[in-house]
């Protein structure tokens, strides 16, 4: 799977940061949700999922237009 570096709202290189996949879908970097009581809110979760923190800044700012 080929990525492309869409972009980052951290000034020293580290997360979050967005990626476009060859097919369009995007592929998120960030910090991994660990507060308890945000993950017994969340639902239907799959074997493998795991959830990520993105500052809504980084998805308007970098997220392609469909």
């Amino acid at each position: 799977m080929k990525l492309t570096f869409l972009g980052s709202t951290s000034e020293d290189g580290k997360c979050p940061t967005l990626y476009e996949t060859e097919t369009g879908d995007i592929v998120v970097q960030g910090y991994q949700l660990t507060d308890p009581e945000a993950l017994a809110q969340l639902r239907n979760v799959l074997p493998g999922e795991t959830f990520v923190v993105v500052p809504r800044d980084l998805l308007t700012r970098f997220t392609p237009k469909v």
